[in-house]
């Protein structure tokens, strides 16, 4: 009977294998893109619908960011097709439109580890393949990042004779609203190059896409027949000797003249000098192919515009494609979303942001809230929901944002600027320049501080404590838990508190029953949890709570929740100077620059020399995996702080 039985399973096993095999029957010839340009052109719609049938089924089961690497599957077929990858460059912007590109350059057996511990990448890194040309987690660095490429290609070149490296960005999900996107297109249009630059215009970063960029793109039309007879007559010069730099600069500036005003529109592309073509069907993979193909020896920098729909070609993704950009596992067959048993347990610190943010505002009538596109990621869009004219998305533009908000606090209101903390990084210079000197009276609020997890060393909050900390007047400060982030940032709206940084980390907090009063907290106080009489731990932020874990299982160990970076509090520090000559520093950032080096300095300032201990992320880049993971790889989790108490003096 059990012979039976394992017989019939092992069957089983193969039918099903072979009904996966022959379900994936082009898909599976595909080791990289040599194969890929192996095939025909007629063959690759089938490929792209097996190809979009992978990554859906893989990342039910092991989730990841779908939507966007749906839209983008057309244009990555494409690319590889027409360009002879890894040779040719294909710099990725904004790295969640890349699993299809994963797929199709060696790693599909792979991909089952995408995100995880010792896994792939969660976005190219050229630490993991030749095919990844630059580093993508944030958004808007392509076009800077591809010209630098290009003219690479040019100088590095040994003759006329060798081949010379193509170059391709491919720009999208609202990455083209970022400064440094303007910032790569004037330089595009002023230094020699053969760039192309694909615009993937889905109409979205994570959010829906804002602002007059979006519906610039929007309206862009040009006709398809006026640019097949242009490149006609380029051919024709060209060929003849007719089209030497600076006549052809004329050239197009002369064109871009007649065709604005035939079609009473200008193209700003154009008006950069930089050829325009477009905009396309973005899923027709054969005319992407006959485009690349007119584009890819053409002298000068062009930009092929090609209209996409994010989470295309899987319904649930194309209806809610905010909601499908990361929608962690579910059913492909229904479509219906595997979530986790939320009852009774603590919300996200995001939506007690959220929901504390309208509650103050519906208080104080100065409160306007700004995020740089992601409203639903950081939950201002409760507030949103309730005060369109008091809340603004200002798309993927960091320095904007933070800039826009110093603007607003100087002629009386009293804006909330929510940033992810990796992204607050490239807004560094605006809040020195833009808040600080003049001390207005912007609350910015570093969501997804600390280790992220799976999303790796490009999105880890690490670094915020260490950098904002040696800046004049600001407050800095980390809750504890979701009673103190309401606190917090009912203290921070109050009159005369200048600019004031609150940090918080992704994900659940600790209390089920998080609503509390608004209470003011005396600015650069921190608090005694529990009493000792050998060693202090002193703490900032939700890891205090792993702390008290730890502490659960020791005997007279002191812990301090300091709350406040900057301005430390003395007292305590005055307290644990003189009680304890054993201090142990515990912090979700880096050890460099952070709370312990503040303990460390404040210490020896003050005459006073304990043994002191910091525990925190290390001089290093940690990439990704759970947080459990890596708490525990980076020494910040309950085992690594018990270790550390029981190691004696």
């Amino acid at each position: 009977m059990l012979g039976t039985y394992l017989i019939f399973t092992y069957l089983c096993t193969q039918i099903f294998t072979q009904v996966e095999d022959n379900k994936f029957n082009i898909l599976n010839k595909i080791k990289d893109p040599e194969d890929l340009r192996k095939l025909t052109v007629d063959e690759l719609p089938q490929l792209c619908k097996e190809l979009r049938e992978d990554i859906v089924q893989e990342l039910s089961v092991n989730p990841g960011h779908l939507a966007s690497s749906l839209g983008a599957v057309e244009i990555t077929v494409a690319l590889h097709y027409v360009f002879d990858t890894p040779e040719d460059r294909i710099v990725w912007d904004v790295g969640h439109q890349a699993y299809g590109h994963k797929i199709l350059t060696g790693r599909r057996e792979q991909f089952k580890t995408n995100r995880k511990l010792g896994g792939l990448m969660p976005f190219p890194s050229p630490k993991e393949s030749e095919y990844d040309s630059f580093t993508c987690g944030h958004a808007s660095n392509s076009i800077s990042a591809a010209l630098g490429m290009a003219v690479a290609a040019e100088r590095m070149r040994k003759g006329e004779n060798e081949k010379m490296r193509k170059v391709v960005a491919v720009i999208g999900d609202g990455a083209m609203s970022g400064g440094l996107a303007f910032e790569g297109l004037n330089n595009v249009s002023s230094t020699p190059n053969d760039l192309l630059i694909i615009l993937n215009d889905n109409n979205m970063s994570i959010d829906r896409s804002v602002g007059g960029m979006k519906e610039y793109l929007i309206n862009l039309n040009t006709n398809e027949t006026y640019n097949k007879l242009r490149y006609k007559a380029y051919k024709w010069l060209n060929r003849n000797g007719y089209l030497e730099e600076d006549r052809r600069k004329g050239l197009i500036r002369l064109s871009n003249a007649v065709k604005s005003a035939i079609s009473h529109q200008q193209n700003i592309f154009e008006g950069l000098n930089i050829r325009y073509f477009g905009p396309f069907n973005g899923h027709d993979v054969k005319e992407i192919v006959r485009l690349l193909r007119q584009l890819k020896n053409m002298k000068g920098p062009k930009l092929l515009h090609l209209h996409t729909k994010k989470g295309y070609g899987y319904a649930p993704a194309e209806n809610e494609a905010t909601i499908w950009h990361a929608p962690g596992k579910f059913d492909v067959d229904t479509g219906e979303r595997i979530c986790e048993d939320c009852e009774n347990q603590p919300p996200k610190f995001q939506k007690v942001f959220g929901e504390t943010l309208l509650e103050l505002a519906e208080q104080n009538p100065k409160i306007v809230g700004v995020t740089p596109a992601m409203p639903t990621g950081c939950s201002m869009n409760i507030m949103m929901e309730k005060m369109p004219k008091r809340t603004f998305d200002v798309g993927i533009a960091e320095g904007h944002a933070v800039t826009f908000s110093g603007g607003m606090a100087k002629d009386g209101l009293l804006p909330f600027c929510n940033i992810y903390s990796a992204f607050a990084q490239r807004a560094y210079d605006n809040i020195i320049h833009d808040l600080a000197i003049l001390n207005l009276p912007v609350v910015i609020c570093l969501d997804r501080a600390g280790l992220v997890g799976e999303d790796g060393a490009t999105h880890h909050g690490a670094f915020d404590l260490a950098a904002l900390r040696p800046i004049p007047n600001l407050t800095i400060a980390s809750p504890m838990d979701e009673h103190e982030l309401r606190k917090l940032m009912y203290t921070a709206q109050l009159p005369g508190k200048g600019t004031f940084v609150i940090r918080y980390p992704r994900g659940k907090g600790v209390l089920v029953d998080w609503r509390c009063p608004l209470e003011e907290v005396e600015v650069g106080t921190g608090r005694k949890i529990r009493d000792g009489k050998d060693i202090a731990i002193l703490s900032i932020g939700p890891v205090g709570n792993t702390v008290e874990t730890a502490l659960d299982e020791m005997e007279n160990v002191a812990h301090y929740d300091m709350r406040f970076l900057k301005p430390l509090d003395e007292n305590l520090l005055e307290e644990i100077g003189q009680r304890f000559s054993r201090i142990i520093t515990v912090e979700d950032g880096v050890r460099t620059g952070g709370l312990g080096s503040a303990v460390l300095e404040w210490m020896n300032d003050h005459g006073y020399h304990p043994q002191i201990t910091r525990l925190g992320l290390p001089d290093e880049f940690v990439e990704h995996g759970t947080v459990k993971e890596l708490q525990h790889i980076v020494g910040i989790d309950k085992e690594a702080i018990l270790k550390e108490l029981r190691i004696k003096n």
